[in-house]
């Protein structure tokens, strides 16, 4: 995939971003552990005829950690990319942890986004100081040691993609995995793959950690534009509630519930059926 990433400078402090494609701008704030050498989903959407703008969030890949310090802060940022790029609106995608970014774009500058597509995303507060998986992530996802995790990861993945799937992919989806290994194909076991080989926390996976609980039901109620929610029914990694709250308190919102195999629903044989969706949404 053919993209090009470069780095700008707003008041001291550096955003990486990344475009691919050309066409219709859509915005993309990426998940955990990614940044914007993000892939999931864009093959179709290039394909269509649109332009994928990926800021790597605050504390991700070259971005510094400084323009995280709010949710609002880090959408002032990327104002002034689009600013940069000469866009005056766009479409914007918002996925897992990057949904309260998404949010609070659309929030608050409502006349810089055509649509709002929140996929398989945080909508309100996630993990908290009480949940072992919170207390894990920040353990193992702080720096410097989440860049050796990453590394172990990438080797061991590398060298037994299959075994690796089948120890990691329980954590994305509820259902068994002899369920989740017939609903998908070596295609996206090789994407998964690619996926565990590219992945970083940097700073980016503390920072939103410590911001899920900043999305207000303010915001959620201040978005005006038309909004898509994608999720599916087996999502292991976001709880449906997510979903539902968003749906509640969006007005107008539209609630797509899927029935891919888990949280990542570009991947599996339900996959062409959540891009169709997503490009019905757009073209509409």
């Amino acid at each position: 995939m053919k993209r090009q990433v470069e780095t700008i400078t707003f008041d001291g402090s550096t955003l990486e971003y990344s475009v691919t494609g050309k066409g219709t701008p859509i915005l993309v704030m990426h998940g955990g552990h990614s940044n914007c050498y993000e892939e999931f989903g864009y093959t179709a959407l290039i394909e269509q005829g649109y332009s994928i703008i990926t800021p790597s969030r605050p504390g991700y890949g070259r971005t510094s950690k400084e323009i995280g310090k709010s949710l609002a802060n880090a959408c002032r940022f990327y104002v002034k990319l689009l600013d940069h790029l000469q866009i005056n609106s766009v479409h914007v995608i918002a996925i897992s942890a990057g949904g309260p970014s998404g949010i609070c774009f659309a929030s608050h500058y409502p006349e810089r986004v055509n649509t709002l597509t929140l996929q398989s995303a945080v909508t309100k507060e996630w993990l908290t100081p009480k949940d072992t998986e919170y207390k894990l992530g920040r353990i193992l996802f702080r720096p410097p040691v989440e860049k050796w995790i990453w590394k172990l990861i990438s080797s061991l993945n590398n060298a037994f993609p299959r075994l690796m799937f089948r120890a990691m992919s329980p954590q994305f989806s509820t259902l068994p995995f002899q369920r989740i290994k017939s609903l998908m194909d070596e295609k996206d076991m090789e994407a998964f793959r690619k996926m565990n080989s590219r992945q970083r926390s940097g700073e980016g996976f503390l920072i939103d950690l410590s911001q899920t609980a900043a999305v207000s039901l303010k915001d959620l109620q201040a978005i005006i534009c038309p909004v898509l929610i994608m999720q599916s029914v087996y999502d292991g990694l976001v709880d449906l509630s997510h979903a539902h709250h968003a749906k509640e308190h969006i007005r107008g919102a539209a609630l797509c519930l899927l029935h891919s195999w888990g949280h990542l629903i570009w991947l599996g044989k339900e996959a062409a059926e959540t891009d169709s969706i997503l490009l019905s949404f757009l073209e509409s």
